[in-house]
């Protein structure tokens, strides 16, 4: 399994964005009954929970199982290691604070038989196709928040 190094994203500083349009996430204990993600992320894992009762694996993280209406739920990891499935490239209409960063891809990938969708990093969308190995990529904001994204495999 390759490591691939986190990097640190620093955030526009001039426009100060209302939480609700924070694209990331709080991550902390007393925002989230999720927390357990996040602090995954912060050790490079990427998990989400499965339902014990039904043994669905669920993405996004949840704490209710929609299947079966358990909260009967445990961590797994999805490993780090995925394909792309289906991709863009965002040229215009990036989101507040994401606008300097265009153009950018986004894909779905596919890990672990979830289909997530991610920013993928590293790679011009003329440069991608359907089926590449992308690796996963933990982002670190000034904040101490964490994310992923993906970058392709080498």
């Amino acid at each position: 399994m390759k490591n691939v190094k986190s990097e640190r994203v620093k955030r526009i500083e001039e426009i100060k964005l209302p939480q609700m349009l924070d694209f990331y996430p709080l991550e902390g204990e007393k925002n989230t009954r999720i927390n357990p993600f996040f602090e995954n992320l912060k050790e490079r894992r990427l998990t989400t929970t499965k339902c014990k009762t039904c043994e669905r694996l669920l993405w996004p993280p949840r704490i209710i199982c929609p299947e079966c209406m358990s909260d009967e739920l445990e961590w797994v990891n999805l490993g780090s290691e995925g394909e792309l499935y289906a991709f863009t490239e965002m040229r215009l209409g990036a989101p507040l604070g994401f606008a300097e960063d265009v153009p950018f891809s986004i894909g779905i990938v596919k890990i672990s038989g979830l289909s997530i969708s991610a920013r993928i990093d590293d790679a011009k969308y003329e440069d991608l196709k359907i089926g590449d190995k992308v690796q996963l990529k933990i982002v670190e904001l000034e904040d101490g928040r964490v994310f992923y994204r993906f970058v392709p495999s080498e």
